[in-house]
């Protein structure tokens, strides 16, 4: 297939607003938010089979997303900075919340199957980037870019929904509940209100004065935005069964019991056990020297964490990466499967309130806004969550056959972590490498024996077909 022949036409763009007005409101954003303006929108997507012919795709859901929109409001605003007067000076960011709008996006993709986009060796092909608008967006481009956009490209024999949603708006956690808000609604045909808790959109500080404007020691917010253009990257996906991560955790619990660690052991849980097996079979492919140190890095919710605990409906940032203990590359492979999964339980354990509130603290003595160039190129960083309710998304004609994610935050060593499609704990992992580096973890004989063959994706693809 050619790639004239593969790109999407776009058959048209709309602007989806709030189906009711309501008075105008300024949000500020905190020190979790404003950290995100230099890094890349979320791009993520799900893959549909084709709706009843009845069903006018676009119209529905434009619908049922400005009914969402009366609750989730702030998606439809954009982001304003606020210079301050001397003797202090600096800046703060919020978000006006005056019904600007999102955007819906129709295109059509008249050579391309859904079979193209999830081929049955499981790497991802760059074809599937061309569906997310805003590709080369960073979230400080919500000063004049919408917050949210959506791409509905219609297949051959599917659709495929691309989601462009900005990351200093909220976490995945908070991002997904809007979503599955949306499809909720579109389920009952616009015609209800989604019956889960509403957000709460009052920010969050430590600091006296809860919620009030985060001020950065800055005059232009502008110079501190990069643009860095990813390497050259392979994406795959590794489909992990509930009975693999029940042996990939067991083999762990094993070889700690054997060196003694039996707290180690009794705290193992299957996050752990992947990332253990991601970080030691990542770091070989990579072939790193013997000494050169490494790490695995985590994003984790800061939510339940916090004493008192942040509400689950909590609309905003709530999230940090934690990091294991450095280790040499030669030491990580030796020290074998147990003792990596240990490592990352131990960052887990230390990320308490008292480390969230002084890192917060930290922070607002000498504000970072993360980049790229922070991503350590020896390090392991695993994203996204099995726990994001994915496959919820039934916006009413059916459950996805597959997620999927654009370019956006990816980096040699990136690992996200999805549910599987048929639930059960299963969980499908989204690895980023150079090719070089993937060709050599394509035969990786630790990794592959734990990977388990996705038997039931050819099957709804041939479903699909008939």
């Amino acid at each position: 297939m050619s790639s004239a022949a593969a790109a999407a036409r776009v058959v048209s763009r709309r602007t989806g607003k709030p189906a009711a007005p309501r008075p105008r409101e300024s949000i500020p954003l905190t020190s979790w938010d404003l950290s995100m303006l230099s890094t890349d929108y979320i791009q993520k997507g799900l893959v549909f089979p084709p709706p009843p012919p009845c069903l006018l795709v676009v119209d529905h859901l434009a619908a049922a997303l400005s009914t969402t929109l009366n609750t989730y409001y702030p998606v439809a605003g954009r982001f304003v900075t606020h210079n301050h007067p001397e003797p202090e000076g600096g800046c703060s960011v919020s978000i006006d919340c005056d019904g600007q709008g999102v955007q819906i996006v129709h295109a059509v993709a008249d050579a391309v199957t859904v079979a193209d986009l999830l081929p049955p060796d499981a790497h991802v092909p760059p074809l599937l980037h061309s569906f997310f608008p805003l590709r080369d967006a960073v979230n400080y481009d919500g000063h004049h870019l919408p917050l949210f956009v959506v791409q509905v490209t219609h297949l051959v024999d599917g659709v495929f929904l691309a989601f462009v949603y900005n990351h200093a708006l909220s976490d995945g956690t908070a991002f997904w509940d809007f979503l599955n808000a949306w499809a909720e609604i579109a389920r009952a045909s616009c015609l209800a209100a989604p019956t889960s808790p509403p957000p709460l959109f009052n920010r969050w500080s430590p600091s006296p004065g809860d919620g009030a404007p985060v001020v950065l020691p800055y005059a232009d917010l502008s110079e501190l935005i990069e643009r860095l253009q990813p390497p050259l990257l392979c994406e795959r996906m590794l489909h992990f069964s509930s009975e693999s991560l029940v042996a990939l955790k067991e083999r762990a619990r094993q070889e700690l019991l054997a060196a003694g660690d039996t707290a180690g052991a009794a705290a193992l849980t299957r996050f752990q056990a992947l990332s253990s097996l991601l970080w030691r079979c990542i770091t070989r492919a990579r072939r790193l020297p013997a000494e050169q140190q490494t790490m695995c890095r985590a994003a984790i919710n800061n939510r339940g964490r916090l004493q008192p605990a942040l509400p689950r409906e909590y609309f905003g940032n709530s999230i940090y990466a934690i990091s294991t203990e450095k280790v040499q590359a030669s030491e990580l492979v030796e020290r074998g499967h147990g003792w990596a999964a240990a490592a990352v339980g131990r960052a887990v354990a230390a990320h308490t309130d008292a480390d969230i509130r002084a890192r917060v603290a930290a922070w607002e003595v000498k504000p970072i806004i993360y980049t790229a160039r922070y991503f350590a190129p020896s390090g392991v960083m695993m994203g996204s969550s099995p726990r994001f309710d994915m496959y919820g998304c039934d916006f009413g004609w059916g459950k996805a056959l597959a997620t999927r994610s654009g370019k956006a935050n990816k980096m040699d060593g990136k690992a996200s972590l999805y549910p599987g499609r048929e639930g059960g704990g299963s969980i499908d992992a989204e690895v980023v490498l150079t090719p070089h580096h993937m060709a050599a973890l394509d035969d990786d004989h630790e990794l592959w024996a734990a990977v388990t063959p996705d038997h039931t994706l050819p099957l709804l693809l041939n479903n699909n077909k008939s």
